[in-house]
């Protein structure tokens, strides 16, 4: 039990320094060879938890990258109470809520989309689904908000979907580029104004 445990936080240290690592630097120039460095542990207690960086990388998709979309953006969408109210206040909210290293590095989803979502299969898979995931409980919140008379009915709620996802992973690659939030604070104008159509 002690050896197992022992194993599983070896484990999951390499899996958070290749997240660190994959994030600050990108996934294609961070070696299996930096990721151990990191840890202080020896090239061999990589292979025995993972045959390469391929598995590695689906790992970081799977298990760092998708649970952090769904407790940001995924999970408050099923929550009960007013539709439009919590479309609102999800994508308002989330993007006040990044820390400044958040701000700066940009969304770790989206740069792995950028850098490898065409690269390979398996990535783009993994990837795929975290959008896919977050796309399916949008549309059945605006669906729900139209049918409680909170979201107009005549919108497109797969559409409306997509625009919301594209526009917010766009913001938080733009903010890379800037000292400070102003185009955050712009962004979220806009944002409100378009919530504002759609709102019954």
């Amino acid at each position: 039990m002690k050896q197992a445990l022992k194993s599983e936080l070896s484990k999951q240290l390499i899996l958070n320094e290749a997240f660190k690592l994959f994030y600050e630097e990108g996934f294609k120039t961070t070696s299996i060879d930096k990721i151990m460095k990191a840890t202080t542990m020896t090239k061999g207690a990589f292979y025995h938890h993972y045959a390469n960086k391929k598995e590695l990388g689906i790992e970081v998709i799977t298990q760092k990258l998708q649970r952090r979309v769904q407790k940001r953006m995924v999970y408050p969408l099923y929550q009960n109470g007013n539709a439009y109210a919590i479309l609102e206040d999800t994508f308002l909210n989330s993007l006040k809520s990044f820390s400044m290293y958040e701000k700066k590095h940009g969304c770790p989803t989206n740069n792995l989309i950028n850098e490898i979502g065409d690269y390979e299969y398996v990535y783009q898979k993994a990837l795929k689904n975290i959008i896919e995931e977050w796309k399916r409980a949008l549309v059945e919140l605006i669906e729900r908000g139209k049918s409680e008379n909170t979201i107009k009915k005549d919108i497109s709620s797969a559409a409306a979907a997509i625009y919301l996802i594209s526009a917010f992973e766009g913001i938080r690659g733009i903010r890379k580029l800037y000292d400070d939030d102003e185009v955050i604070n712009e962004y979220l104008k806009g944002l409100s104004m378009y919530l504002n159509q759609i709102k019954q």
